[in-house]
């Protein structure tokens, strides 16, 4: 492939002397709040976006000023577990250097929004001064490795959080650049390390996701991985894996050469083979994906290229073994464990906490930064971020159940919310992501009151649906296996799908082309009407509109795209 047809990002990433660039001396520059536009590719790497309040573009722009540049900041947490002294250490980083709140994000992680330029340093040297870190949290690498939140089954649990956490640390990024930019480390003579050992001096031709689930939960919807680990059970141990590849959410608007797909198995594997299958998946990647076009650059594209049996054969020459057929796993749903108490086979207890779109602050009666505080400064409970957005107060111990119920009561967090509020996900958007269209987190709320009302009127209420609300078609919410999903197209107005499996394993079904809030509340009412009245017992709504031929279901990306072409008319 001749370098004159690569990506201009594959440019950056050769010139960056392994992710370097010139981020350190952008830094420096207080003439304006942003940096370089090479460096806002690289700094992804390092765990960063650079972001603007699009809320002040237009005011900023009549006064002539630079729009307000601001940062994004994201760690990596393999499988989410944080002490309480990492939950502290976060909760005053964002008062010292950030917005002042959290973001519990799908991947299992924090988010900071609001942070300068001139406290980056600070901020990411105060991150790693508790342990944690920010390297490879974004980029064209491995991202947050995620596994299954609540242990309930404690030995199996802590198996599948070692295999994340080894994951992690076997496939981070070996360049120096983020401790000599951010932590003052040692500079190299000459400026640049040997080539990285697994990545290669231009890395990953785009990100890449790995998440790993503990049958019956599939809260960390493994289907919408790159690759994702089943952990299969025998008398009480994992004896191993089914490994399943190629499970990608983003599509771009108008672009039907891009389409959302449902991971494939690949095999199954021991648990001694998996460090090695995730490697030789990686690069096999690595090796064989489009670096000429971003939107056409995820493993599932790869695949849909190379075809499932020249990629299993690539994968188990370069791991050395052979991978045997898959088992069969039943999942439940794809969703968090209702709100509330659980108790684990140890007898620990574990809270299962719902965080509206995962935004950690003090709003109103609802006072989760300052109730999270005081269970954190008691060390009360170790934190567990899950998949879906909200919090896990873990591994309390029964002395302290009732004084940990007090504090969540005090603090308003104990509110009891209905089974559709509690499953909604939805992507940050507006103001701060420049690929937004439409509003999601702060329309989240005020949309799930609606569809409640409406599930209310047709004798529904507490019935459960996954909603997941994204800004743009990027798929941060992992919108495409919802069972119903709004994708935003413009301000106010959104593409609206139907029917993805309650356990993440079948994609939703363009239904409506963008159209705007009030018309999507009509479809929906009449679908809940026919829902109500002909429905099966225990039919999830998502298998439902399948059933009754609302729509009809798609098992593959390019049928996706052939029915986005159908609704649309491209």
């Amino acid at each position: 492939m001749s370098t004159d047809k690569l990506s201009p990002v594959e440019g950056i990433k050769t010139r960056s002397r392994q992710l370097r660039g010139t981020i350190a001396e952008g830094l420096l520059d207080l003439v304006t709040g942003a940096i370089s536009e090479d460096d806002t590719q690289l700094i992804k790497f390092h765990g960063i976006y650079q972001q603007d309040d699009r809320d002040l573009r237009a005011e900023r722009r009549d006064q002539k000023l630079e729009p307000a540049f601001q940062f994004m900041v994201r760690a990596r947490i393999p499988g989410g577990l944080c002490t309480p002294a990492q939950w502290l250490a976060f909760d005053a980083i964002t008062q010292n250097y950030a917005d002042g709140t959290l973001r519990l994000t799908t991947r299992q992680t924090f988010q900071l929004h609001g942070v300068l330029k001139g406290v980056l340093k600070p901020t990411i040297a105060a991150i790693n001064q508790s342990l944690l870190d920010t390297l490879a949290a974004c980029g064209d690498v491995n991202r947050n490795v995620m596994c299954t939140t609540l242990p309930l089954q404690r030995e199996l649990h802590a198996c599948v959080m070692k295999l994340a956490r080894d994951i992690s640390t076997h496939l981070l990024p070996q360049s120096g650049a983020y401790h000599e930019i951010w932590l003052d480390g040692v500079k190299l003579e000459n400026g640049v390390e040997a080539v990285e050992p697994i990545y290669g001096s231009t890395y990953l031709p785009r990100k890449f996701k790995i998440g790993i689930a503990l049958p019956p939960d599939n809260d960390v919807d493994v289907y919408s991985q790159d690759l994702g680990y089943i952990a299969l059970i025998e008398q009480g141990r994992v004896v191993g894996y089914n490994v399943v590849v190629g499970g990608g959410m983003g599509v771009t608007h108008g672009d039907l050469a891009t389409w959302p797909r449902v991971a494939e198995p690949l095999g199954r594997c021991t648990p001694d083979q998996a460090l090695a299958i995730a490697q030789a998946v990686l690069t096999t990647q690595r090796d064989h994906g489009d670096r000429t076009n971003r939107k056409h650059a995820r493993l599932k594209y790869t695949l849909e290229t190379m075809g499932i049996a020249a990629f299993r054969a690539e994968v188990e020459a370069r791991a050395g073994l052979q991978l045997a057929p898959s088992a069969t796993v039943i999942f439940k749903d794809n969703g968090d464990p209702t709100q509330g108490w659980h108790t684990d086979d140890h007898g620990l207890h574990h809270y299962v906490l719902y965080v509206p779109s995962g935004r950690v602050s003090d709003v109103g009666e609802w006072r989760a930064l300052s109730g999270l505080r005081a269970v954190a400064q008691r060390e009360l409970a170790q934190f567990r971020l899950s998949a879906n957005q909200n919090l896990v107060l873990s591994d309390i111990a029964a002395r302290d159940r009732d004084a940990v119920a007090g504090l969540l009561h005090e603090y308003g967090l104990s509110a009891p919310v209905s089974p559709v509020r509690h499953l909604t996900l939805a992507c940050v958007g507006l103001p701060t992501c420049g690929l937004a269209m439409a509003e999601s987190e702060r329309y989240a709320p005020s949309f799930i009151s609606e569809i409640e009302a409406l599930l209310a009127g047709h004798g529904l209420a507490g019935t459960p649906i996954n909603i997941r609300i994204t800004g743009c078609p990027n798929g941060c919410a992992r919108p495409f296996l919802a069972e119903i999903a709004l994708v935003g197209k413009a301000p106010g107005r959104y593409n609206l799908y139907l029917g993805g499996a309650a356990d993440g394993s079948r994609l939703t079904v363009p239904y409506r082309d963008n159209i705007p809030q009030a018309e999507i509340l009509a479809l929906l009412d009449l679908a809940f009407g026919r829902y109500a009245q002909t429905r099966t017992p225990g039919e999830r709504f998502g298998d439902f509109v399948i059933r009754a031929g609302i729509v009809d279901p798609v098992t593959s990306g390019p049928e996706f795209s052939v029915a986005v072409q159908k609704l649309t008319g491209t």
